[in-house]
């Protein structure tokens, strides 16, 4: 075999070699947690039945999702949930999250709201602040996440 062919031979592995490496490299890199599609609105409770607030969002994480905690909150009380906020059980809820891949989680928090809750509730915009978790114990936390308005 002549050096040449060699040589060439031997280059050519390598930058094969280097190009696998590479792609190998961007294949275990662990994609961010996400939190995308975010939605919120609110229906005032009528006649005997009890009104709603829907919160929906897109949960990515390449581990899986373990869960979405969320809180509404008056825009005109300046509370601007933290991340420790929403970390304590005290003061969330948690989203149901259903699996729509390997990665993704549809998430809908959905509590009932009754005549006397809403006549309590301060009117004007509201927001949603969320905070998700992933399998691998990744966090996310979205300060408004979405926003909907309470009519007077």
């Amino acid at each position: 075999m002549s050096k040449r062919i060699l040589v060439s031979s031997l280059i050519g592995v390598a930058v094969i070699g280097a190009v696998a490496a590479g792609g190998l490299a961007m294949a275990s890199t662990s994609a961010e947690l996400t939190v995308k599609n975010s939605s919120a609105s609110y229906l005032a409770p009528s006649g005997s039945g009890a009104g709603s607030l829907t919160f929906t969002a897109d949960v990515s994480d390449d581990s899986g999702i373990r869960e979405l905690k969320v809180v509404a909150w008056p825009a005109s009380s300046k509370l601007n949930p933290t991340e420790a906020d929403l970390r304590s059980a005290e003061h969330t809820e948690r989203a149901k999250c259903r699996s729509t891949s390997d990665e993704t989680s549809r998430c809908t928090y959905t509590p009932r709201v009754t005549k006397e809750e809403a006549a309590e509730m301060g009117r004007g915009t509201w927001h949603v602040s969320a905070l998700a978790t992933a399998k691998d114990g990744d966090t996310k936390f979205v300060p408004r996440a979405a926003a909907f308005d309470i009519a007077r």
